[in-house]
């Protein structure tokens, strides 16, 4: 099978720059929900690149499930937290008592995701070089 890790962590890369601009556009809490797939792909990449497969959408858990050998800082797995709490609330209205996604996200959160879905993207392309 080929190695398509490259492709993953290509991917991941664009979809960060997709939630700069949809941050950037005012489309707050779609910055937010894309930052965690950017996170997932370039997490996908380094597990792929380990030689494992990884499934699912849990950012914590894809860290963990990371080889021994390689060290996640405690911050990083803040980060997946972070970011996979925005995972579903920013898309679907019945995750509020009331308002639509849109409403309950701003700037400050946007970029708040924004930075934790970029730090796991540079620690990713850090264990891959």
């Amino acid at each position: 099978m080929p190695d398509r890790s490259q492709d993953w962590f290509n991917q991941a890369q664009r979809d960060l720059e997709f939630a700069v601009q949809a941050a950037r556009s005012g489309f707050h809490e779609w910055a937010c929900f894309v930052a965690h797939p950017a996170a997932e792909k370039a997490l996908k990449a380094l597990h792929l690149r380990s030689g494992q497969e990884a499934w699912g959408h849990l950012l914590a858990r894809l860290l963990r499930e990371l080889p021994a050998r390689i060290n996640v800082p405690p911050e990083l797995m803040e980060s997946a937290r972070v970011l996979d709490a925005c995972y579903i609330p920013s898309r679907y209205p019945n995750s509020y008592p009331e308002g639509a996604p849109y409403q309950h996200y701003g700037p400050r959160q946007s970029e708040e995701a924004i930075a934790h879905a970029r730090a796991i993207v540079e620690f990713v392309r850090t264990q891959m070089a």
